[in-house]
């Protein structure tokens, strides 16, 4: 092939990468069966063999421990379930009170009895009648005479149970890992390579969250090719070990809208471990993460790829997830760039790890489809078709095939018809399995073994239970005789055809919602092709400049003119607005009478879901006012029209169903950190009802409101019963003191919705007032919790939107014994977060709105300077740095802080209670947090605390409970992403 077909073919390949994610999924199937090459009497062959694996497996007089662990204490059980809760949490936890506590809610509620005698392992069997001993002493909750002595035993016993139940966590936790240093694994794998094993060394560490975390990460792996060089004593690289690297673990960063400064430095750390490797003569291979950093991923490996310094070397690896429904596109790619760059490239086929994670993301986010397979068997033939992909061009790709699957074995044995290949299997699992193959086929196989303290297990740990943990799972079934080997090994390829694709008892993120109402389209910023449509979209209204005024239903309303400026860059005049001249305010609500009732439910319903339509036919002139008016970031812009479209649908819905007549004139008075999505959600409640409208956007947003209620009209909404008033204070005091009003819907401070609701009790005493206002939303951190996961969403929550949010953290309270810990890794977050112009996708935190408010934060940081452990980023203009303030507790604070600044207090192991009632001491708080493995304290602290909104972070194993995660934002609690009613303040002393 010529270099310029080579060069066309690599395009296309590449291509085929980026807009493959959403291929039919039923089209796709048929082609992977069709590549597959497998006919009915090789497919039949290839299941008989499969199953007499299975029996000779389970005939083996040692089964592997983890397979037989898995078959008693799988996924589907609430014992293994617990169990992994456990192991991934107990180790990292520094004080006794919590390992206590939470040993006893993993161990004392769950039924021991029914898997006693139960295993084939005597072992399993041990370890259950402890577990059933430690739980009889655990539960003094039991009636009877017995339950005073348990209860001393159990003082008496804490200790002994808390050593020995240690001990049992690490006993598992070397299931799962060879060594907690390189060193020691490779002493411990010396008995496995003289049985004619290799290895694949994976140094734990799924994801730095800090810069430093990147550095140490970068700094194993290289220790760790330097430690596993001295191994590295074949002349073929494939006979030598390997190790294995993940992209995320060596920047902080890792993402789409960070490429620009991402991708360039995680090519000159991988290239420089590259290096290293080649001089030795080992593999090195690039692990597969999230579909989301796929794109990202392949820019680094054709960088690294094509260095000349590479040359001659044949050991650069990539993993493949089968799951994926771009896989064949990435073989073809990988393929075309071996081609081009005359290396060959080792190939490692997986199924693929973070399926539910996928599945979640793509519906929240509102793609039009699943990146990934929805039935397990689809991904099984993916998996044979690309495996064929694979052999049919081992000239160019070495095949490295990871299974635990006896199936999959069979078939790959079958198709691989004398080329050179390796399977590869998991450190602790799958040896009898391959004991049998290498004992009929002389397959070479890899052990892909992780190294790693214990108490870093968690996430590795939860990829494999995820993957091999689930009742469905090959691994579970394995030793589990209650299963016949037949179906063990059954056919994939039958399967999928006989059942289907897509699966339809799962929903496409289009259809989240079911038939009552679409879901909100989606705009994916971590996605090539998505993100190239969102800049297209808002790039003609860079510089446009708009204009509001009143829109109302009289004459004479104008009143003085004003600039809108950009808060993030004075230079850009966004456009000008008229506001209402106060004294007009008595003709618009007069006018607005003429508007109630304004249509039957269904007309109602089909013009707010014409307004949806609108607003998402609109989107670049939104993202473009979101961005430039209110000082919003990309992901925020996004998420402020999903919102709002939502808002619409949801109420669409509703106003078919309701019943009675309409209330009469609403006043609506909005915010400016919400400009479209709150002022579009008080819109369109009353609208839904049969009521007319009088919207007073923020002083600081006028111009996309005017642009909302423009779309509100052009799909039928008449003028009366919705009108257009922008102004100050002097407006909404002019607006809510008029008699005869239905009802003020207001989100602000609570000091203004004061003012509302004195005022109206003087002039509409019969009107609802109903408001959201702000409050002193905290969260807690208890030892248990992951600092990786809890730091995440203490950055996302007190800086997202500048921290510009009623629902934002205000307070955190960390556990003592890792609060050190906990605020090294939160402060080397923040410096890793990019404050700067909110139309730049990299940009993490943009700029408060106005002067006025950042005189007040920065004042605030300023009084408590002494206090201040942390403050980064930009501080000139509108902006002010993401700051860190140590407190005594929620107490200190007087009042909310609208900004970047969050406050932290410890507390010791016992003090929870006292956290609590501090908080709920502060007032009425929109959300609340809380990080934690103890489900017990999970029901404790979601009964005692008063707020609207929970999130409760328990493991990435069990539930993740909460409507929406903290931090998020909307009017509610339950609604309208969860379809119940709103949530919110009502003030009604009246």
């Amino acid at each position: 092939m010529s270099d310029a077909a080579l060069a066309t073919t690599l395009a296309q390949a590449r291509e085929a990468v980026r807009g493959g994610t959403l291929a039919d999924e039923a089209a796709l199937v048929s082609r992977m069966i069709e590549t597959a090459r497998l006919d009915e009497f090789t497919r039949a062959s290839i299941a008989r063999n499969g199953a007499e694996m299975v029996r000779r497996v389970r005939a083996a007089s040692s089964p592997g421990l983890m397979e037989t662990f898995l078959a008693e204490y799988g996924l589907s059980t609430d014992e293994g379930i617990a169990l992994m809760c456990l192991a991934e949490a107990l180790l990292r936890v520094p004080d006794a009170d919590t390992i206590d506590a939470l040993i006893e809610d993993k161990i004392a509620p769950s039924d021991w009895g029914k898997h006693l005698g139960q295993s084939s392992s005597s072992l399993v069997n041990a370890s259950t009648w402890a577990l059933l001993l430690t739980g009889r002493v655990l539960d003094d909750e039991r009636p009877g005479l017995a339950a005073p002595l348990r209860g001393a035993i159990k003082r008496l016993g804490e200790p002994v149970i808390r050593a020995a139940v240690a001990e049992a966590m690490r006993r598992l936790g070397k299931q799962f890992v060879l060594g907690e240093t390189i060193g020691s694994g490779l002493k411990r794998a010396t008995r496995q390579e003289e049985k004619g094993y290799a290895y694949s060394y994976d140094m734990l560490g799924e994801a730095a969250r800090t810069f430093a975390d990147a550095e140490r990460y970068r700094v194993a792996y290289q220790d760790a090719i330097d430690a596993i060089a001295k191994r590295a004593v074949h002349g073929d690289v494939v006979k030598n070990p390997g190790i294995s690297i993940k992209l995320s673990a060596l920047h902080p960063r890792y993402e789409y809208a960070h490429r620009e400064a991402c991708v360039p430095a995680l090519i000159d750390s991988v290239l420089g471990l590259a290096k290293r490797a080649a001089a030795a003569n080992m593999g090195l291979n690039i692990d597969a993460e999230e579909q989301d950093r796929l794109d990202l991923s392949l820019d680094i490996i054709e960088a690294v790829a094509r260095d000349p310094a590479l040359d001659g070397w044949d050991g650069f690896g990539v993993v493949v997830q089968a799951y994926g429904r771009r896989s064949p596109a990435v073989i073809e790619w990988l393929d075309a760039l071996a081609a081009d760059t005359g290396r060959r490239i080792m190939v490692r086929l997986v199924k693929g790890a973070y399926w539910d994670t996928e599945i979640k993301r793509a519906q929240v986010m509102g793609v039009p489809g699943f990146p990934v397979f929805t039935r397990k068997a689809a991904t099984d033939v993916c998996y044979l078709g690309c495996a064929r992909m694979l052999l049919d061009r081992a000239e160019r790709l070495y095949p490295q095939f990871a299974t635990h699957n006896a199936h999959t074995v069979s078939a790959v044995i079958a198709m691989a018809d004398g080329e050179a290949y390796e399977f590869q299997r998991l450190h602790g699992m799958g040896e009898a399995l391959y004991e049998v193959a290498r004992a009929d086929h002389n397959v070479p196989c890899r052990i892909y073994a992780p190294v790693g303290a214990h108490e870093d297990l968690l996430a590795y740990l939860v990829r494999r239970l995820l993957e091999n943990g689930a009742n469905s799972s090959f691994a579970n079934q394995l030793v589990d005789h209650r299963v016949e080997p037949e179906a063990v090994a059954s056919d994939p390829i039958s399967a999928v055809l006989e059942v289907g694709v897509p699966n339809d008892k799962l929903r496409q993120p289009p259809a989240l919602y079911g038939a009552s109402r679409p879901n909100a389209e989606g705009w994916d910023l971590f996605d090539t092709v998505d993100t190239a449509r969102f800049e297209a979209a808002r790039a003609p209204f860079r510089g446009t400049k708009f204009f509001a005024e009143p829109i109302v239903a009289v004459e004479g309303a104008r009143g003085e003119t004003s600039e809108v400026i950009n808060p993030a860059d004075a230079s850009d005049l966004v456009g000008h607005v008229t506001d209402l001249a106060p004294g007009a305010a008595a003709g618009v609500i007069e006018a607005a009478a003429a508007g109630v009732g304004w249509a039957d439910g269904p007309g109602r319903a089909a013009v707010l879901r014409q307004v949806a339509d609108l607003y998402e036919a609109n989107a670049g002139e939104l993202f473009a006012l979101a961005a430039r008016e209110a000082g919003k970031i990309g992901i925020d812009v996004v998420a402020e029209l999903r919102e709002a479209v939502d808002f619409l649908r949801y109420y669409a819905n509703a106003a078919e169903t309701l019943d009675g007549e309409p209330a009469g004139v609403w006043v609506a008075i909005s915010p400016w950190n919400f400009p479209l999505a709150i002022f579009t959600g008080q819109i369109a409640a009353s609208l839904a009802a049969g009521n007319a409208v009088v919207a007073k956007p923020a002083v600081q947003t006028p111009l996309i409101a005017a642009a909302a209620v423009k779309l509100f009209h052009k799909a039928g909404v008449p003028l009366a019963a919705l009108q257009l008033c922008p102004g100050g204070g002097a407006v909404g005091a002019a607006l809510t003191s008029q008699p005869g009003l239905a009802g003020v819907g207001f989100t602000g401070s609570t000091a203004t919705a004061k003012v509302i609701d004195r005022q109206l009790a003087k002039t509409a005493p019969d009107a609802i007032l109903v408001a959201e206002t702000g409050g002193l939303n905290a969260m807690i951190v208890d030892s248990t919790a992951l600092p990786e996961q809890a730091v995440r969403d203490i950055v996302v929550s007190a800086f997202q939107s500048a921290g510009q949010r009623c629902s934002a953290l205000r307070v955190l309270y960390v556990q003592k014994d890792v609060a050190e810990r906990t605020m090294t890794m939160l402060k080397g977050a923040m410096a890793a977060l990019v404050t700067g112009a909110p139309w730049d996708l990299a940009t993490d935190v943009g700029p408060v709105i106005d002067t006025a408010a950042k005189a007040k934060i920065a004042g605030h940081i300023e009084k408590h300077r002494a206090k201040v452990i942390a403050s980064e980023g930009r501080a000139d203009g509108l902006f002010v740095p993401p700051s860190v303030i140590k407190v005594g507790g929620i107490e200190d604070l007087e009042e909310e802080i609208f900004g970047p600044v969050l406050h932290v207090a410890t507390f010791e192991a016992d003090q929870i209670g006292d956290v609590i009632e501090a908080i709920n001491g502060a007032g009425y708080g929109l959300t609340f947090g809380l990080h934690t493995r103890i489900d017990d304290r999970v029901e404790d602290v979601v009964g005692a605390v008063k707020v609207g909104n929970c999130y409760v972070n328990r493991n990435q194993i069990g539930a993740i409970v909460g409507s929406q995660p903290f931090g998020g934002e909307g009017l509610s609690g339950t609604g309208p992403k969860a379809g119940g009613p709103l949530t919110v303040t009502h003030l009604t002393k009246r």
